[in-house]
């Protein structure tokens, strides 16, 4: 494996914090998204006499799409990043999702051209997900591959925190619009505004392709590919990675389930079937995303000293246990107790994410890591965040309970812990 050069402090820096920004408004332009979703689309993508139930779930659909697309994100732009650079690839899925996002803002509603509407918002929603797919391994592991010896697992964080980051972005705009706009302002074209705003994502694609530089052992690795020629990296990754590839994804399964299910379908959950104001939902997620942030680098430094799989399996059995608490708190309306509900998730789902990129770049060759890496956290989207709302809303029409989501969270969790226990193991063998 080639060896990385030790950075100068102002260069890891400069990596850190724009691929933290870059994250930041990537992850705002998914999120902004399935807060649409849950508050807005159901009203103004489809027939109005759709039962709202119906009309919910067509709206989560909708959002299950673009998890759909970001394994073939991860797929294609792993492939490109790991034959041409990180920083290229990271580059133009950022230019991708600004673009897609900026338009969905300027789609017609169902009451203009009828469902020629949902079908131009899922087809943008598809190519959202073929950016985020691609997004994730290049900032991490643009982060990672630059960052001294030991200190992966913090660095690595810097790109995670990009997650909560963009919560809070999309949640401060769509909660201002609702505050500042009139019902039917918000409706009519107040909802546009956050979903225009994503175009400054094209900004620092910009920066990312001209400023910054790939880290050496990418440079070393395809230096020495060109020497020893070999299979695509793609080819490498499904004849030689399979097992790493699924196995990741498994452990990816329970962090994402549970943090869309905290976010998204928890809004929903509480502002229909609850009846709390949609503004007390969004400002859990808020304050929980904020508490996040700080939760995230201390446990993506904390797994460079204690290891990345004993926190990250903590962290997959504490979140299993605490879903069977999470809804009786929101089930209460009191804005004390739905906070501590959402904002204790997302500080557990932590112990999970902070490591994961690093955990997940060390299971690959530096000459495949890109298509690797992308492809176990995007198979593990799929099956965690793409259906969780989904799955979540039908769990609750059918059992009129929300105990059925707390084991179907437990249960995703479980997964996850038995997947990191095989990932543990396949490394004492090699």
């Amino acid at each position: 494996m080639a060896r990385q050069r030790a950075p100068t402090g102002s260069s890891i820096i400069k990596i850190a914090v724009t691929a933290s920004a870059g994250a930041a408004i990537e992850w705002y332009d998914f999120f902004i998204y399935g807060t649409a979703a849950a508050l807005v689309f159901p009203k103004l993508f489809f027939p109005a006499d759709l039962p709202p139930f119906v009309a919910q779930i067509a709206a989560f659909s909708t959002f299950a799409v673009g998890f759909v697309a970001r394994p073939i994100g991860g797929l294609l732009f792993g492939h490109f990043g790991d034959l041409f650079g990180r920083k290229r690839a990271l580059a133009v899925a950022l230019l991708i999702m600004g673009v897609a996002t900026a338009l969905v803002g300027v789609l017609p509603t169902y009451a203009r051209v009828g469902a020629l509407a949902p079908l131009l918002l899922v087809a943008l929603r598809f190519v959202q997900g073929l950016a985020v797919g691609g997004q994730w391994g290049g900032a991490a592991l643009l982060a990672i591959e630059s960052a001294p010896p030991g200190k992966q697992g913090f660095y690595g964080s810097f790109v995670q925190i990009g997650v909560p980051l963009g919560v809070v972005l999309a949640n401060v705009v769509f909660l201002l619009a609702g505050v500042l706009l009139p019902a039917d302002h918000f409706l009519d074209w107040g909802w546009r505004v956050p979903f225009l705003l994503s175009l400054a994502l094209v900004l620092i694609g910009l920066y990312v392709q001209f400023v910054l530089e790939e880290p050496e052992a990418f440079e070393a690795a395809k230096a020495e590919a060109a020497d020893h020629p070999r299979a695509p990296p793609l080819v490498r990754i499904l004849k030689e990675h399979t097992a790493d590839v699924l196995l990741a994804g498994g452990a990816f399964v329970a962090n994402n389930t549970c943090f869309y299910v905290a976010i998204t379908y928890a809004v929903a959950y509480g502002a229909t079937t609850v009846g709390i104001p949609k503004e007390t939902m969004l400002s859990a997620v808020m304050i929980g995303s904020v508490v996040m942030v700080p939760v995230l680098v201390a446990c993506g430094a904390a797994s460079d000293r204690f290891g990345r799989r004993g926190i990250f399996m903590a962290g997959a059995v504490l979140c299993g246990l605490w879903a069977f608490a999470m809804f009786p708190l929101i089930d209460t309306g009191s804005p004390v107790a739905i906070t501590t509900a959402i904002g204790v998730a997302l500080v557990l789902i932590s112990l999970m994410y902070g490591p994961q990129a690093a955990l997940f770049a060390e299971l690959f060759p530096v000459e495949v890591r890109y298509s690797g890496a992308s492809l176990g956290y995007q198979i593990g989207s799929v099956f965690g965040g793409g259906f969780a709302p989904i799955i979540a809303t039908a769990l609750f029409e059918r059992f009129k309970s929300s105990g059925s989501i707390a084991v179907y969270l437990f249960a995703m969790c479980m997964v996850s812990l038995i997947s990191t226990i095989a990932l543990a193991r396949r490394a004492k063998k090699t």
